[in-house]
Order: C-alpha cells, then sequence, then structure tokens
C-alpha cells in the first residue's frame, strides 16, 4: 500500500480489494482512498511550509529562519504523531462480531516506521521519495540554522 500526500493506492490494482479482504477476517475496518480525512490537508501544509520557507530565504533573517525551522520540525513530529494515532485506531478497534478469526487481546497495528509482524505477516512502513526529500530538506535546513547560529554567536 502506498500512501501519497493526498491518497492511499495500492502498488498495483487490486492491492487495496486484497487487504480489505484480509483485513475482513479479523474485524478490521476497510480502507479507502479517503481513509485518512487528513491527507486532504496535507498538500495545503506542505505547500505552506514551502512558501514560508522561500519567504524566510528572500527575508535573510536569522530568526526567521530559526522559527522556520523550528515550525518544520514541530509539523514533523505532529504529523508522525497523529499518523500514529490513526494506525492505533485502525488496529485496535476491531469489530468483533464481524470478525471471522477472532483472538483475544491481539492488535493489528501496522509500524509507523520499520517492521512488525502481524500473524503470519511481516509488514513494513518506510517513506517513499517524498518523505526522504523531506528529511534531506529539513537536515540541511537544521545544519544551515545551527550554522548560522554559530556564524552570529561569534
Amino acid at each position: 500500500m502506498h500512501i501519497h500526500i493526498a491518497s492511499v493506492q495500492g502498488a498495483t490494482e487490486n492491492d487495496l480489494n486484497n487487504i480489505n479482504n484480509l483485513n475482513h477476517y479479523i474485524g478490521m475496518k476497510r480502507i479507502e482512498n479517503d481513509a485518512i480525512p487528513e491527507l486532504t490537508v496535507m498538500p495545503w501544509l506542505v505547500g505552506a511550509l514551502v512558501a514560508g520557507g522561500l519567504l524566510v530565504a528572500a527575508a535573510g533573517k536569522r530568526r526567521l529562519l530559526y522559527t522556520w525551522t523550528g515550525g518544520f520540525a514541530l509539523l514533523g513530529v505532529a504529523g508522525l504523531v497523529d499518523f500514529w494515532r490513526w494506525e492505533y485506531d485502525y488496529g485496535h478497534n476491531l469489530d468483533f462480531a464481524e470478525a471471522i478469526i477472532k483472538i483475544p487481546g491481539m492488535s493489528y497495528q501496522p509500524p509507523l516506521l520499520g517492521g512488525k509482524a502481524l500473524l503470519n505477516f511481516y509488514a513494513t512502513s518506510w517513506p517513499a521519495s517524498g518523505g526522504w526529500i523531506l528529511i534531506a530538506v529539513f537536515v540541511a535546513v537544521a545544519a544551515i540554522a545551527v550554522r548560522e547560529h554559530r556564524v552570529a554567536s561569534k
């Protein structure tokens, strides 16, 4: 499954349907393209982050750079926490009345990052190219902010 900035898709045509059929056995909710409502907000947040970064670069003010870098970090952490909460809800709030397979106490929360065994499946979760680009941009901007702080402190 690929989770993009504003959609959820399978790697191939029938992946989401296959995942939904498997999830039915344990009482999970169906995954729809709009399964993560926050995804509709993400393009606007990323656009605002890019626009803010361009304005900060044009202004050339250190305090704005520090503020924007801190905001970037906070948005990243808030996004990860929010997605983890969605995954937690998705994997823990099961409909046992509809479930064919019932394992008391078992949760099916996919990993936020990394891999995890879920019964006889192994699920992995890693950023795709867009996530790695955002990580690289943050690391570069944080390094620039640290360098600028050191220069200003001399």
